[in-house]
């Protein structure tokens, strides 16, 4: 049955609680909003967290961070234990200039096992070049808007397509594993919301020519979790949850939530980026990406392992933002720090070892 918004939340609150939801609740709850709630399913016990600071966390800073200071936070992500990290792009640095030095930082890496760190890739041109440096997974992009491809990669919306299928192919015969982007799947800046018919036929296009994983990515973070749910139940009636993954971006304040939403679909991948760092040059308005630190907290209490050190990660945050000389944006790390410093010296030598679980950890400090 159709329930409002706001009552989505609400009722996976009750549930995440272990409440009983009576069915008086129900019916007072029920309205006229077209959005179908979707039940609370066993959430996903473990998921993988796809670290973007490297990349679309830098990629719109107006001044040049050293290839140093990217290498050394490259290593503190990989030490903090997220999945992915997407070091780079072989994008043109008249373009992009952050990401002029795509090739010292490919050879500058220092792997950890187990960790891999995909390269984002706009055409055939940026793949070659990615593959000779080494690349061993890439990253496409395919765009359901015409304005926003246009302005984004000066191409129309079949064009992405093709560019994108064409990378995939010589990516699969040079045995390089890719990953597809659907770019402003909840929303774009020049034509406001987005058929969700549109971005599940890119998303079974992207699945069928062999992409390991499919993101949908909130590119100007409009989508809600009324928006979110809409784009899954279309999506995965084509494309299976466990080859998807999410991107929020926060400018709404509504990523935890479409994360939340995405978990009750099936949905085990979450891009993320240490201090709410990122934007897209092109996406007017668009706000940094959803906090790693803050997407941790969030799965700890639901107790989801991810397998990240929250405290790793926070301190990956902080040290990206004292080299931008900008304040973290993570509410978690933030209110963290705050709270440990207000209980002193005696709270932080109670504290865990940095190989606790988030909870643990904040728990502790709280």
């Amino acid at each position: 049955a159709p329930y409002p918004v706001p009552v989505l939340a609400l009722l996976t609150m009750q549930c995440l609680a272990g409440r009983a939801v009576t069915a008086a609740a129900m019916g007072r709850w029920r309205g006229c909003a077209t959005v179908a709630l979707n039940p609370l399913k066993v959430l996903p016990s473990s998921v993988r967290i796809y670290e973007l600071a490297p990349r679309d966390g830098l990629q719109n800073e107006p001044t040049a961070v050293p290839t140093s200071a990217k290498l050394r936070l490259i290593e503190m992500l990989g030490d903090a234990g997220v999945a992915a990290i997407e070091a780079t792009s072989f994008v043109s640095p008249k373009w992009v200039p952050q990401m002029a030095d795509h090739k010292e930082i490919l050879a500058g890496l220092q792997q950890v096992p187990g960790v891999e760190y995909p390269i984002l890739v706009p055409n055939l041109k940026g793949f070659q070049g990615a593959a000779a440096a080494g690349a061993s997974t890439v990253a496409v992009m395919t765009i359901p808007s015409e304005s926003f491809a246009r302005r984004n990669l000066n191409c129309t919306v079949q064009q992405t397509v093709e560019r994108a299928l064409e990378i995939i192919r010589a990516a699969h015969l040079a045995g390089v594993r890719v990953r597809g982007y659907i770019s402003c799947a909840l929303g774009c800046p020049f034509e406001g919301a987005i058929d969700p018919a549109k971005v599940a036929e890119l998303a079974t296009l992207l699945d069928e020519a062999g992409c390991y994983e499919v993101c949908l990515a909130d590119t100007i973070g409009t989508g809600t979790a009324g928006s979110m749910n809409a784009l899954l139940q279309r999506v995965t009636a084509r494309v299976p949850a466990e080859r998807l993954a999410v991107h929020c971006h926060d400018t709404y304040g509504q990523a935890l939530a479409n994360i939340l939403c995405a978990l009750t679909h099936g949905v085990a991948v979450v891009d993320a980026s240490v201090a709410g760092l990122g934007g897209c040059p092109f996406a007017p308005g668009a706000a940094g990406n959803v906090a790693t630190e803050d997407v941790v907290y969030m799965l700890s209490g639901l107790g989801v392992s991810c397998d990240v050190d929250f405290d790793a990660a926070a301190a990956a945050g902080d040290f990206i933002v004292g080299v931008l000389g900008r304040p973290n944006a993570s509410r978690a790390a933030n209110a963290t720090a705050a709270s440990r410093a207000r209980r002193g010296s005696a709270s932080a030598s109670a504290s865990p070892p940095a190989s606790a679980s988030a909870s643990q950890s904040l728990s502790a400090a709280s």
